[in-house]
């Protein structure tokens, strides 16, 4: 059974703040956020209040919420969007968090092209139009490595705006200049075909040391959104790992989320513009 408990924290549509001690609580125990400048923090907060105020926080078998919670999801989940216009966020309200892994079904399609449904379990679910599932064990794990939960499935998000996932995000002319979904593609593609290749080529008795050690998930060969989504948690959470291993990508990610996080400043590119916050349409 579903708990709501958003209003009883005071996390309601008139919310307009976080509180220090609680803001202080959540930066420090993500060291991704921790490292970033004053003025990334500063506008980090503001968003995530006003995120705050537009979702609805429930939870699944009798998982106690908190302020401190809430708030370490909406920081986290406002971090893709530090320099986007938060409409990318728009026509959904709903957050559920259960206590760890929960179960989902979805069809599958086997070599001999028949359909199956099967239930499997997951750490995080992002509906199309509806709300985003997280496991809370697993978000509070999300500074390991390159894994970060909230990122992933809020990055499925933006990447759900123009309709269903794809890998492709919305590209605003207003923002974004010259990097357009074909230019996208260009350098997406071929490092997803190439990673795909890589991971099918790994031998059975070195699997289990290539998934433990690899920087991003084999995961992210299930499909270009999942590969989109892998990457960003690695762009953010092991920005310098990331650049290091993948420079193509991480220039490319810096470009379209206009943030370059592997300098320690986490500032903006030069070329970042101060973004609206009206629609995120494509143009």
């Amino acid at each position: 059974m579903l708990k709501t408990l958003f209003a009883r924290l005071g996390l309601s549509q008139q919310a307009t703040s976080i509180e220090d001690d609680v803001w202080h609580e959540v930066v420090s125990a993500l060291p991704f956020l921790s490292r970033r400048s004053a003025t990334d923090l500063e506008k980090l907060r503001a968003l995530a209040a006003d995120f705050l105020a537009g979702k609805h926080f429930s939870t699944a078998h009798g998982l106690p919420l908190t302020q401190a919670m809430c708030v370490s999801v909406a920081a986290q989940a406002c971090l893709p969007i530090l320099h986007l216009p938060p409409a990318l966020y728009r026509g959904w309200t709903g957050i559920v968090l259960y206590p760890g892994e929960f179960l989902i079904r979805k069809t599958v399609q086997d070599e001999a092209g028949v359909v199956h449904d099967v239930e499997q379990e997951a750490s995080g679910e992002a509906w199309e139009g509806g709300p985003v599932v997280l496991s809370w064990q697993d978000v509070q794990a999300s500074d390991v490595l390159a894994y970060n939960v909230v990122i992933h499935e809020f990055v499925h998000k933006i990447d759900m705006e123009g309709g269903e996932a794809d890998g492709v995000p919305p590209m605003l002319r207003r923002l974004h200049g010259d990097l357009t979904p074909e230019t996208w593609c260009e350098v997406f593609d071929p490092a997803y075909e190439e990673f795909c290749h890589h991971v099918a080529n790994v031998p059975d008795i070195h699997w289990d040391t290539f998934a433990s050690t690899s920087l991003l998930d084999p995961y992210a060969t299930e499909h270009e959104s999942e590969f989109f989504a892998v990457c960003a948690e690695a762009f953010f959470v092991a920005s310098e790992a990331f650049q290091q291993e993948y420079p193509a990508l991480y220039t490319l990610f810096s470009r379209y989320f206009l943030q370059d996080p592997a300098a320690r400043t986490g500032a903006a590119p030069d070329t970042a513009a101060t973004p609206p916050d009206g629609p995120a349409a494509t143009p």
